[in-house]
């Protein structure tokens, strides 16, 4: 093995005894932790907000820019599927509409 070899097998095992060590805090530990009450309101938020980081420019945005047409399967999906969870409140349900209208669209007519 060379010395570059050497290095990446290093730094894989060395990141992997961190993460390993970070994530047994809360078994390791002999009492029972909570979180802060500030933390805890702030994680009724949290699903919402990854939810948002991660849909939201996967529907709106191709290439990095913001789309500039109203042709695009993504929007009427994403409308269709939360018409859906507002009209019925199912997950499955809301993913079944969305792509009930996405591969119509994007496949049949090219969107």
């Amino acid at each position: 093995m060379n010395q570059t070899d050497i290095w990446t097998v290093v730094t894989i095992v060395g990141l992997a005894v961190v993460t390993v060590i970070t994530r047994s805090f809360f078994f390791i530990s002999g009492r029972s932790w909570t979180l802060p009450n500030w933390a805890q309101r702030g994680m009724h938020y949290a699903p919402i907000a990854a939810l948002s980081g991660v849909i939201v420019p996967e529907i709106v945005m191709t290439q990095g820019h913001l789309i500039s047409t109203w042709q695009d399967a993504r929007i009427f999906a994403a409308l269709a599927g939360a018409a859906w969870f507002f009209w019925r409140k199912g997950v499955l349900g809301t993913i079944i509409a969305g792509m009930a209208v996405y591969l119509p669209l994007h496949v049949g007519l090219g969107w």
